[in-house]
Formats: structure tokens, C-alpha cells, sequence
């Protein structure tokens, strides 16, 4: 999409103008706006988008008036739905030049920023349908006399949840954890990160028999990926994400059934979130510290697949009792877990999953669930997620739920039953150390069955924007 800045109107054939609740008199058009206001058809009332169209010169405008409502309550979340909303709208219409005006508005920096990352993101649509042609790119100018450089960040921001999109949309035919690693050494020589790629016989000699036991009956060799970002060489603070990269999850030899399988590409959203992440962070030149770790595989069946009742090993010493072939995130997650604690130096340390379907039960798809061990670092967390308009939501940990995790016949099992999503999370806590410790289950964030605001259908890229906030506080 292309975007540019301007503080006057010129050419187009769109234009889309938001107005606050009660606040709809002036306009750089000649409408309708009292009579509207009458019939109650638009108010300004928040999220509500109202199309017309109009002539001038003899030339026909496609116009999208979009409310914001009360300018004391605005939210990150809902001011991007709603330009969202109104640039999926205009872009019905087959324009080719769009403006989005916001000039004079109140708190116009933050609808400038809302807007960019909103139309970006909501332009996007994955399908791998043959094209005759091309569709053209709309041109959307921005009507502020807010500076480009002030809304670079949300360019950057929206396009990093782009590139996390695009990897889960990926099928896993094309997406597997080779070509995913492929992908990340692009993305790090293009945005400015370092990244190390560990095959097999390096996972090997590590000692990573939990991860090994989930890869070894897929035709695809595992890949360990690290991505490293030093944006303050003088600081030895360094902090640690962790993304789970279940590139297919056939749920093993506890297979799952057919339509449970059908978007199983989506099980690699941790990983899509911290590779966004960190290509935002790098294209931003943010001066922190940052390692990201992904332990990419596929969970398949085979002749030598792990089964229920094996007793695995782990990296970090741990014996694991499997009750489920089909909870093989968290065996891949606490390798990469223990990895980053002890080999990376990190202070503090997030994994972010698509871990359990327990999680939709617990928040649906309209918040990510999380647990921690710090109520300062997850404060942290929960105000990164509010600033990029994401939700988060807390659960408790209770000695009765730590009970749950233990196995009579090895230190753990992957199966501990009710609450689910607190106990996998409890589980991969074991090999955390003592470190601040944030895990976000994002398994209802992940995946959207529609288009809706600024989400369109398929993966959502949950995760990116909050990553990033984090690591520049």
C-alpha cells in the first residue's frame, strides 16, 4: 500500500472523514451532515461508518464518513477497529486515490498514528490464487500536519504485523520449519538482527530430547532458530522471547480429527509474534537488548512417533510423563525455555504460544490469557498490549494448580488436566529459573474465522505490536 503525508487536500476519488459524537458542523465537503445527524443514520457515535456519494465538477467521490465517538474515551483498540472498518468500506468502492482527513481534529497525533497502522493492516488479504492481472495499489494520502516522522513507527509496526501474518498464513507445504528458517536469516540481513540456525545434530549434542521427541516423525528436520538484537552493546540487560513453532500439528499419534487439522499452520502464531517483533524492534533501532528463540517443527506420525505413556527427557534435566501426543507445545517450549535462561543471559523472559484450547474458554477470541511469576514485568506486559490495542487477561496461580503438574512415575507430566491453560503454562514456568516471567496463550488471538476492523481472515498477528512496546519501554 502507499501512503504518503500531506496538510492539504489534492487529487481523489475517495475520501474518508471522521468526526466525533456531536461534533459533525463543519466538513471540507458540502453534506448533509445536520440532516443525518437527525435521522439518526450517522451521529459520530464510535466505530459507525456512513457511505455516500457525491459530485463535483462533474466527477464522482466516494465518501466514508466514520465515527469516532467521545474524544475522552478513546482506546487504542477501538479507534483502529474503526478506521479499519472505514478503509475496508472505502476500498469496496474501487477507488484508486483515497485521502483520510484528520487535520485540526483533537488529539490528532494518535488518530495520525491510529490511522497509518489501521489502513495498512486492514489492506492486507492472503490468497494464493492465480492473478490474470494485478490489482492496483490504492493510494491513500493522510490529510494531517502531523510530520512523517512522527508515524513512521506505525508504518513500521503495522507492516511487522504483516510479515508475522503472512509467515502463519503460510500453508505448511510451502511453511515447514526449514523455509521458516530461511525466512527469519531474510528478514534479520534485511531489518538488521543476527541469526543463528541450530540443525538436528546441534539440537542433538544440546541434549533437547522433549523438542526431538515432538520433530522425530516428521520428514522435515527441525530447526532451532535464534535471532539476536543488541541495540545497547554498553548494557548487559538483555530480554528474552520465546515463540512456540509448531509450523503443523497433526496432534501426533493423539490424532486430532479432520476439521481440527484443516488450519493447524496456525500453530506457529508465538513464533510469527516474536519474528515481527523483532524485525520491528531492529527497523526502529531501539536501544535494548532482545534474544528470540523459536524451536520449529512439525508434530507428525510415524513409525518412531513419542506415544502416550512414553517418559521423555528434557534439556533442562526434567523426566515427562506424556498422557497426550497433542500437547507438544509445551515439550517444545520448555527446551527453548531452558535454552534462553541459560545460555542467552536474558534478565527477564516472555513466551507467547498457541498453547491450549482451554484458553478460548477461558477469554474467546477477544483476549490473550497470561500468567506470571512478577507482578511488576507482567504490569509491563499488560500496559504494552493496552497501548497497541490488544487485549491481555491475568489468571491466578494457586499451590493447588503447581500440584497438578507433578507425575508419580516422573517429575511432570504434559497432561495435568483442569485448568488447563494454567497448568501448561505452570509446566513450562518449571524451566524458567527465577527470572520475571510472562506466558501469553494466545491460542483464541491467533486465528480470525472473519474480517473484522483491522483484522482480515486468517492469521491476526496477535502479539508483534505488544513485543515491541515491551522492548522499548
Amino acid at each position: 500500500m502507499n501512503i504518503s503525508v500531506n496538510d492539504q487536500m489534492g487529487d481523489f476519488d475517495g475520501v474518508i472523514i471522521p468526526f466525533y459524537e456531536n461534533l459533525l458542523a463543519t466538513s471540507v465537503l458540502k453534506l448533509p451532515l445536520e440532516a443525518l445527524k437527525e435521522s439518526k443514520k450517522f451521529e459520530g457515535k464510535i466505530g459507525t461508518t456512513y457511505k455516500l456519494t457525491t459530485i463535483t465538477d462533474g466527477k464522482l467521490n466516494e465518501v466514508v464518513l466514520l465515527g469516532l465517538g467521545e474524544v475522552d474515551k478513546l482506546t487504542s483498540r477501538k479507534v483502529l477497529n474503526a478506521f479499519g472498518s472505514a478503509y475496508r468500506v472505502m476500498k469496496k468502492q474501487k477507488v484508486e486515490q483515497v485521502v483520510l482527513n484528520i487535520q485540526g481534529l483533537e488529539k490528532e497525533e494518535f488518530l495520525a498514528k491510529a490511522a497509518t497502522e489501521a489502513v495498512v493492516m486492514a489492506d492486507y488479504k492472503f490468497d494464493l490464487k492465480t492473478k490474470e492481472k494485478e490489482e492496483k495499489d490504492i493510494k491513500l494520502e493522510l490529510i494531517t500536519s502531523v510530520n512523517m516522522d512522527v508515524i513512521q513507527e506505525s508504518f513500521v509496526l503495522a507492516e511487522s504485523n504483516i510479515i508475522g501474518r503472512d509467515l502463519v498464513n503460510q500453508p505448511a507445504n510451502l511453511m515447514n520449519p526449514i523455509t521458516l528458517s530461511e525466512k527469519v536469516i531474510e528478514l534479520g540481513e534485511e531489518k538488521g538482527f543476527d541469526v543463528e540456525v541450530l540443525e538436528l545434530k546441534h539440537i542433538e549434542s544440546l541434549k533437547m530430547d522433549a523438542f526431538l521427541s515432538v520433530a522425530k516423525a516428521s520428514a522435515v528436520e527441525p530447526r532451532f532458530i535464534i535471532m539476536r538484537y543488541k541495540g545497547n552493546p554498553e548494557s548487559d540487560d538483555i530480554l528474552g522471547y520465546v515463540g512456540k513453532g509448531l509450523t503443523y500439528d497433526s496432534g501426533g499419534l493423539s490424532i486430532k480429527p479432520t476439521n481440527s487439522m484443516v488450519d493447524m499452520k496456525s500453530d506457529m502464531g508465538g513464533s510469527a509474534a516474536v519474528i515481527g517483533a523483532m524485525c520491528a524492534i531492529a527497523d526502529m533501532k531501539l536501544k535494548t537488548n532482545v534474544v528470540s528463540v523459536v524451536a520449529a517443527c512439525e508434530n507428525m506420525i510415524a513409525g518412531n512417533s513419542y506415544r502416550p505413556g512414553d517418559i521423555i527427557g528434557s534439556m533442562g534435566g526434567k523426566s515427562i510423563f506424556i498422557g497426550n501426543t497433542d500437547a507438544e507445545g509445551r515439550l517444545t517450549l520448555i527446551d527453548a525455555m531452558h535454552y534462553i535462561v541459560t545460555r542467552e543471559n536474558v534478565k527477564q523472559v516472555i513466551d507467547i504460544a498457541t498453547l491450549t484450547g482451554a484458553a478460548i474458554h477461558c477469554t474467546g477470541n477477544a483476549a490473550s490469557v497470561a500468567i506470571s511469576n512478577n507482578d511488576d514485568f507482567y504490569n509491563k506486559v499488560d500496559e504494552s498490549f493496552n497501548k497497541s490495542g490488544e487485549q491481555i487477561w491475568r489468571m491466578p496461580i494457586f499451590d493447588e494448580y503447581k500440584e497438578l503438574i507433578k507425575h508419580e512415575e516422573a517429575d511432570l507430566t504434559n497432561t495435568a488436566g483442569s485448568p488447563g491453560t494454567i497448568t501448561a503454562g505452570l509446566f513450562i514456568g518449571e524451566f524458567t529459573g527465577d527470572l520475571p516471567w510472562v506466558h501469553i496463550d494466545i491460542a483464541g488471538t491467533a486465528f480470525a474465522k472473519k474480517e473484522e476492523g483491522i483484522l482480515s481472515k486468517g492469521a491476526t498477528g496477535v502479539g508483534v505490536r505488544p513485543l515491541y512496546y515491551l522492548a522499548k519501554k
